[in-house]
């Protein structure tokens, strides 16, 4: 997303080549965000004050599989996108959406606040580590960057790569008969800090309303602080489902560098820009649900 005070021309969308209209409030622009010669044209043309780089391959799992086109995107994409905003717009805050994967290892020591150690251990964790440090340099002096780094989001959409919407499309499919009554799943072990993504997106918005006073190199932790464990959110989710089902594991479910524990600590955010989650988990749940019935009721 870039934003600017042109006259009648105030937001504009980069989208891939054939992507869904985001409404009728946008401009749109279409280009491939590692098409180095087509993103500088577009933020040349549109001479952005404000750029929200949210465009990346953002499964874990599709990652490890993928990881040429992981990279490519993430780190490839960001560089494109970095290096034309520092020729071309040169006083543009960036803020680039990082992910609190690139802690990795660290949480085996605790919780993680934006001083803990970076020890990202996937492909996805890693090109979004050395995007962090790539703008740090390719970005110029008078570029403000904001580093958010997201934890577990989710909400109405979210495709079935990941864990809650997967769990609510088995269940969807299940009510209507379309699967049979076995959920498969993978580590359920697992505790995770999940936020709402309507909480995520107010965080960045809250954090761009006060980039003046931010410095001119910024990160920040978008965290609940409070860990889940993934089978406790299959059993409030189970209990809104309308029909009986088996819970089965599934080997090819289950990552192998798995961190047993993984929770941000949020308190910079909270300080700096006054935020707060405002959707708790059960109501994300609904949602979800809600979403995943509509479209088995589609097929």
């Amino acid at each position: 997303m870039l934003s600017a005070a042109a006259p009648g021309l105030s937001r504009l969308m980069l989208v891939r080549p054939g992507s869904p209209a985001p409404g009728a409030d946008w401009a749109v622009a279409e280009a491939e965000i590692d098409d180095r010669e087509s993103v500088a044209a577009i933020v040349r043309d549109f001479a952005p004050d404000c750029i929200l780089h949210l465009a990346a391959q953002a499964s874990v799992g599709a990652s490890q599989a993928q990881a040429e086109a992981t990279w490519r995107v993430n780190f490839d994409g960001t560089f494109a996108l970095a290096a034309a905003c520092a020729r071309l717009a040169p006083r543009a805050t960036f803020l680039f959406t990082s992910s609190g994967e690139t802690y990795g290892a660290s949480f085996r020591d605790g919780e993680a606040s934006e001083g803990t150690p970076l020890r990202p251990q996937n492909a996805y964790a890693r090109s979004k580590a050395a995007a962090e440090e790539m703008l740090r340099d390719v970005l110029g002096p008078e570029n403000r960057l904001i580093v958010t780094r997201a934890f577990n989001h989710t909400g109405r959409g979210q495709d079935e790569r990941f864990v809650l919407p997967a769990f609510a499309a088995q269940i969807a499919r299940i009510e209507r008969g379309a699967q049979p009554p076995v959920m498969m799943v993978g580590n359920l072990d697992a505790v995770r800090d999940f936020l709402d993504v309507r909480d995520v997106c107010a965080a960045y918005l809250a954090l761009l309303a006060r980039a003046p006073s931010l410095k001119m190199r910024s990160v920040f932790n978008v965290s609940s602080g409070t860990g889940w464990r993934i089978a406790d959110l299959l059993t409030l989710l189970k209990a809104q489902a309308g029909a009986p089902f088996e819970i089965r594991p599934d080997e090819a479910r289950l990552r192998p560098s798995d961190i047993p524990v993984a929770i941000g600590r949020s308190d910079l955010l909270r300080e700096v820009a006054g935020w707060r989650p405002a959707h708790p988990i059960e109501e994300t749940l609904r949602d979800i649900l809600a979403h995943a019935r509509q479209a088995a009721a589609r097929v």
